[in-house]
């Protein structure tokens, strides 16, 4: 008992120690409400399907970390797909079609980071331009109709559908590496401490001597580049170019980084705890979905989760003034 307590202690002390209880909750409600819901199976499904949202929001809670705003990525994740499947479809290679799909990803990176980190125009509604311009453009190039994987490259088929040993997804492999090549970047390199100060407070940092406005576009940049990973999976996954892929996905990323702990206002966020956001949310649709409540229902609770998320990041924010 001393040593439960003791461990109890040193989770609550740490951000990530309400969530991680919090994910235990919900695991542990499903699972006496269905006997099939920790089958390896539905579990394996489970983080397979939250490792997209697990990659991009590695790039997104850094942009929110450095006191800015990114909501495209769900456009990006459709878009991106298109250049991978046609040029594949050219040249029959793989590598040729990543290129290309890392390429367009990281111009919108660029993009995004020019107008918001250098013109200094409101992040939101920079990223909320290239969320609308990018859909419209996959719509008028696709016809709204899929652009099929006529290479059928094995590779590519395995890149997003294959596991590791015969059990854990691919994507969710990716994403776990991700996830702790980043959160060591940012808790243990320069670059790291460049955000967090850069977002808590971008006129003692600009004195620090930091270049605010490059650590902010390098953040845009690995977000966009990250979203562009996940297009690449989906896309595997989907098995060609959709038109509709990736629609309300930057709201599911945005709710996982909000409930991780990152704060609005920039400066304040774990990687880890996004991770745990995510996992939340995903065991929670699935949870849902397998207790047949309406998509309907399932979104009022995403949407009560998030308002309760930023409720409380609010009430913190104001608690240290």
């Amino acid at each position: 008992m001393p040593q439960s307590r003791n461990l109890l202690r040193v989770l609550t002390r740490r951000s990530e120690g309400p969530l991680l209880l919090c994910l235990l909750a919900v695991i542990g409600f499903f699972a006496l409400a269905s006997d099939t819901f920790l089958s390896v199976r539905n579990i394996t499904n489970v983080l397979g399907q939250a490792s997209l949202a697990m990659m991009a929001g590695i790039g997104v809670a850094i942009v929110f970390i450095s006191g800015e705003v990114d909501v495209s990525c769900g456009s990006l994740l459709a878009a991106v797909a298109i250049p991978l499947i046609v040029v594949m479809n050219a040249t029959n290679s793989l590598a040729l079609g990543i290129a290309a799909a890392l390429a367009l990803g990281g111009v919108v990176g660029v993009v995004n980071g020019f107008l918001a980190a250098y013109l200094r125009i409101n992040s939101l509604i920079v990223t909320l331009g290239t969320l609308f311009v990018l859909r419209g453009g996959v719509y008028l190039y696709t016809g709204q109709t899929a652009i099929p994987d006529d290479a059928g490259l094995e590779s590519f088929f395995q890149l997003g559908n294959g596991r590791l040993a015969g059990v854990l997804p691919y994507p969710a492999v990716a994403a776990l590496v991700l996830l702790l090549v980043f959160a060591y970047v940012m808790g243990h390199r320069p670059f790291g401490r460049h955000v967090f100060a850069a977002g808590g407070n971008p006129d003692v940092a600009r004195l620090a001597g930091y270049d605010v406005p490059r650590i902010k576009f390098a953040g845009f940049v690995v977000s966009a580049l990250l979203a562009t990973c996940a297009g690449i999976m989906l896309a595997s996954r989907l098995g060609s170019a959709v038109h509709v892929a990736g629609l309300g996905f930057e709201f599911q990323v945005v709710a996982a980084v909000v409930l991780g702990g990152v704060s609005l206002s920039g400066g304040v966020g774990s990687l880890f705890g996004m991770a745990l956001g995510v996992l939340i949310l995903s065991f929670l649709a699935n949870g849902l979905g397998m207790l047949d409540l309406a998509t309907e229902w399932q979104l009022v609770v995403t949407g009560a989760i998030i308002i309760a998320a930023v409720s409380f990041d609010e009430f913190k924010r104001r608690q240290k003034l």
